[in-house]
């Protein structure tokens, strides 16, 4: 294991092995082929051809999401996508375009349309060491359960903003006041494209820091983390290249914490494998 496998885990998406979902002249999903031959059964909502799968549905976006909503009842029902979250992501050619179309969060991948999420590095200093707030998964979730995260982490949903969600996420996940979340900064964006068993996950994590006062506590409200550990950043860091215990995508976004702050240094070997690997370009 090394920080290098980490970043490789994360983009082990192979183009042959998809299509394009296109809307009009954009591209806004990346389809397997598997999951593009699936929609063949499903004419009115999609046109699927060797090389590529059209949106064919027409209307506002509301119409469109309801005809992809009975499509991806169906899915359900044969076992390709699992049981709804009951929240939905925006579809969109690229960030801070209209969407064109709302997609349930568990047939994302799916669709492999691109989702974006806000993670928050918690930190702190003790004399000369500096701390990291890390969280233990529920062994409930459906994704990564029981793994190690950041302090905050959440998908930004349709109708919220990066901030709002961060605001959200924040009080929800970690009981952390308004008043302290709105000091974070906003540090960096990283992205990467995944093949998953249920299709590609093309994803951005909008990255924070926060300062967390020596006498802040965090404290779980929506039963998503089991409970929170204050870590040296070495023994993350050790953690991140000897293990698989943090979720696949928070290695990438204590990486990049660790490039940002001088805990990666030039003179690592992976480092710059670390620091190119972690912004892969969004066409």
């Amino acid at each position: 294991m090394s920080f290098s496998d980490h970043i490789r885990s994360c983009n082990n998406y192979d183009p042959a092995r998809v299509v394009p979902l296109t809307a009009g002249n954009a591209r806004v999903g990346l389809l397997r082929r598997d999951n593009a031959e699936a929609l063949r059964q499903f004419p009115d909502v999609f046109a699927a051809a060797e090389d590529k799968v059209e949106l064919v549905a027409r209307g506002d976006v509301a119409a469109v999401s309801r005809a992809i909503d009975a499509v991806i009842d169906a899915l359900v029902a044969e076992g390709r996508v699992p049981k709804w979250r009951n929240e939905t992501f925006d579809a969109a050619p690229r960030w801070g375009a209209p969407p064109v179309f709302r997609l349930d969060r568990g047939a994302v991948p799916f669709f492999g349309t691109r989702a974006y999420g806000v993670h928050l590095n918690g930190y702190l200093r003790q004399g000369d060491t500096l701390c990291l707030w890390v969280g233990r998964r529920s062994p409930d979730k459906q994704v990564a359960p029981n793994k190690l995260d950041n302090l905050v982490a959440g998908g930004i949903g349709n109708g919220h903003g990066v901030e709002e969600t961060l605001l959200k996420e924040g009080g929800e996940e970690a009981s952390i006041p308004r008043s302290l979340l709105q000091r974070a900064i906003s540090a960096s964006a990283v992205s990467y494209r995944m093949e998953t068993q249920l299709g590609i996950r093309d994803d951005v994590l909008f990255v924070y820091d926060l300062e967390i006062p020596p006498d802040f506590v965090p404290k779980n409200c929506d039963g998503e983390i089991v409970h929170f550990e204050l870590m040296s950043s070495s023994e993350v860091l050790e953690r991140i290249r000897a293990t698989s215990d943090f979720k696949f995508n928070v290695n990438l976004v204590i990486l990049d914490f660790a490039v940002r702050h001088g805990l990666l240094r030039p003179d690592d070997p992976e480092y710059l494998d670390v620091a190119t690997g972690l912004h892969r370009p969004l066409d």
